[in-house]
């Protein structure tokens, strides 16, 4: 039930999927709406705190869902997926891990670029250690932006290959990743 099978995703895989999907929307949503607050608004410190705690837990489950997906068996394809689709759902699963450990390494590096830690809502500070080259917050900032926009892409173009084995290809694709106990 908690582990994948060759026919199924688990539990686990599944809660880790969708609540990263969750969270990737929010973050880029309130990284949007953030960055035009004004020093006067009441959300000018609190929006980046969040921000940025929830980053970092975000990143603790990418690692956890990578070593995960590293002992675990991958469900088979469906048999109608054609070779080219395989390898396009392939390519955007790596991409997509990528353009979030990018993302969140980048916010770190925006966020530490001064020496200060991260506070992560008062639990746990991650240390900051400076600056490791010139300009580094704001060349840190641009390909955190850069990449939140083409991750977020990436996520449309993936929901709708996902709708698209769905609604047309009538496959369990999408089923795979929403349906738990199954054999």
């Amino acid at each position: 039930m908690f582990r994948n099978s060759k026919l199924a995703y688990g539990i686990t895989a599944i809660v880790t999927h969708w609540l990263s999907a969750i969270v990737v929307i929010g973050l880029f949503a309130v990284g949007v709406w953030m960055v035009e607050l004004t020093y006067y608004s009441a959300w000018y410190k609190t929006a980046p705190h969040l921000h940025k705690s929830v980053g970092i837990l975000l990143l603790a489950v990418t690692l956890f869902r990578l070593l995960w997906r590293s002992v675990n068996p991958k469900p088979v394809p469906e048999a109608n997926h054609k070779p080219w689709e395989r390898l396009a759902a392939h390519i955007a699963h790596l991409a997509i891990y990528v353009l979030l450990l990018v993302i969140m390494c980048a916010g770190i590096l925006i966020s530490t670029a001064e020496g200060r830690g991260i506070m992560v809502f008062d639990w746990f500070e991650l240390p900051g250690f400076g600056p490791f080259f010139e300009n580094q917050a704001d060349i840190a900032g641009d390909i955190h932006q850069y990449a939140a926009y083409s991750l977020i892409a990436l996520v449309v173009i993936h929901a709708a290959g996902a709708l698209k084995h769905h609604f047309i290809d009538k496959d369990a694709t999408l089923l795979k990743m929403i349906k738990f106990n199954r054999g």
